[in-house]
């Protein structure tokens, strides 16, 4: 049986790594021009070669983002660089514009396509389109239900279809605005926008009947049209079982502790789905796991109803954030029985920490000695990334990661 892929961000080399440690199939990136993600450090030639050299000893695949929109002046360059990353022999490119898309073919009419998000494919007709221009993979809209892409795949059933099931989630699902489906009934998805993104707003306050303050943004944003966090894990089964081929994680400006722990979390839920061993005991589990890395509340998005008030944040664009990721395991010595950490958050003697690694569950254990890399005796690491050493009688493994209750 053909298990769903796991696919995971990769905003870096280190979390590339991590996520293909942790877990993933596969990992999406993009290179230095022509992605979505400016905000995250992006792959140099060099870099993809490193990284597409790693994943692929391991068996593990390398899709790299070219989904922008594009104007005039944005195309200069493109040819040069489709061909660099057809000599490098990635396994996909994602696209969304048709005119990169017809480029990228006058190059190499066999590199694996998959048609982005970006697109808001929404039906089966359009997926048959473009699997007709060779296209091997549509990454659906966030806008459709579980029963629709039930649908879609069984009208389609030759096609790859990918969704976004965990990660942050902007108020214009897919980039499409619901405004003025929300508010007049009109959708601006088929033609009908109210264009009430343009109205003028007023804030009214509860014990302040008439008086009316402008809505303004500050450096930090503003708060009302936030939305909930997309989390489908309680939901495996059902993405599974709805016929979709590849499970895409968000978020490739996160840390490699939110990789490692999301994409661990849906590995083992995968896997137990496939072993007949996922229930609801095991989701709620998993859920708990996820949560200890800063997140928003959770929604389900499009897959089991029409988003209302309820998958919205109206107080804040804070994180929720209950554990803080101390550090990554460098190595451990099975004889002296001490395990070395590259810090990322300051721990002192007589914490209580957790440490995890790519397999299921986690080791609780209570630091009672400290070492600096030389092995003197310390009080507290708290210097950013220096080198600490506890000693720990457990079977860790590499790259495992240690964590603790927030001090905030």
């Amino acid at each position: 049986m053909k298990k769903v892929e796991l696919l995971a961000p990769a905003g870096d080399l280190d979390k590339l790594k991590t996520a293909i440690d942790y877990g993933a199939d596969a990992v999406y990136m993009a290179g230095p021009n022509f992605g979505l993600r400016t905000a995250s450090k992006n792959f140099t030639i060099e870099d993809m070669q490193e990284a597409l050299e790693y994943a692929h000893s391991r068996g593990k695949k390398i899709y790299i983002t070219m989904n922008i929109l594009p104007h005039n002046e944005d195309l200069e360059g493109i040819e040069e660089y489709i061909q660099k990353l057809v000599d490098l022999k990635v396994d996909a490119l994602i696209v969304s514009d048709p005119g990169i898309y017809s480029i990228i073919r006058s190059i190499d009419k066999d590199i694996e396509c998959h048609m982005s998000t970006q697109a808001s494919v929404t039906n089966y007709k359009t997926v048959n389109y473009w699997k007709e221009q060779g296209m091997k993979r549509i990454v659906l809209a966030r806008e459709l239900s579980l029963k629709e892409i039930t649908d879609i795949k069984t009208k389609v059933p030759d096609v790859e279809l990918e969704c976004f099931v965990h990660g942050a989630m902007c108020m214009s699902y897919s980039g499409r605005c619901l405004l003025s489906n929300y508010m007049t009934g009109r959708d601006a998805n088929r033609g009908d926008c109210a264009q009430a993104c343009r109205w003028k707003y007023r804030l009214v306050e509860e014990k302040r009947p008439g008086e009316y303050f402008p809505i303004e943004e500050n450096e930090k944003g503003t708060f009302i049209f936030n939305s909930k966090d997309l989390c489908m894990i309680e939901h495996l089964d059902k993405l599974i079982e709805a016929g979709i081929d590849s499970l895409k994680i968000e978020g490739r400006v996160k840390s490699q502790y939110y990789v490692a722990t999301v994409v661990r979390s849906y590995r083992i839920a995968i896997d137990k789905y496939y072993n007949n061993e996922f229930d609801r005991e095991t989701a709620l589990r998993l859920l708990d796991e996820i949560k200890k890395v800063s997140y928003r509340d959770f929604t389900t998005g499009f897959f089991e109803k029409k988003p209302d008030e309820n998958d919205h944040l109206y107080e804040s664009a804070s994180y929720i954030r209950e554990y803080d990721f101390v550090g990554i395991l460098l190595d451990y010595d099975e004889n002296s029985k001490i395990a070395t950490f590259e810090q990322r958050n300051r721990v002192f003697v007589g914490d209580e920490v957790e440490i995890f690694g790519p397999n299921d569950g986690f080791i609780t254990t209570k630091i009672e000695k400290l070492y600096d890399e030389k092995m003197n005796e310390i009080e507290v690491a708290n210097k950013a990334q220096q080198i600490f050493k506890i000693k720990i009688d457990a079977d860790l493994q590499s790259n495992s990661m240690m964590r603790k209750k927030s001090d905030n």
